[in-house]
């Protein structure tokens, strides 16, 4: 059984100069704004929702990534309005995004 409902892992590595990595998309800022909102909305907190920042996840073709566990669901997202609909569609309603699904 897992500590939280859902522990969702957002990659914000940063490579070197030329290489093309999740940070590079804007990954660390959504990682904020994802952080903030999910506690605005009494949703963060133990046996709820956990937001973390990740190294590299390994799908660097597809970042920015994250990942939500248990569901091992992994999506992909470009701004705050695919941020939005996955804590709405996702993390409330319990249903998987799948125009961001990877």
């Amino acid at each position: 059984m897992s500590y939280f409902d859902k522990h969702v892992f957002i990659c914000c590595n940063q490579r070197a100069a030329g290489e093309d990595c999740c940070n590079k998309h804007g990954s660390s800022e959504l990682l904020g704004y994802m952080k903030d909102r999910v506690k605005a909305l009494g949703l963060a907190g133990d046996g709820k929702i956990r937001i973390n920042k990740a190294g590299c996840l390994g799908r660097c073709d597809d970042g920015p990534v994250m990942v939500v566990y248990p569901q091992e669901t992994w999506y992909t997202f470009v701004d705050r309005e695919d941020i939005d609909e996955i804590i709405d569609e996702h993390m409330v309603a319990g249903r998987v995004v799948e125009r961001l699904k990877i």
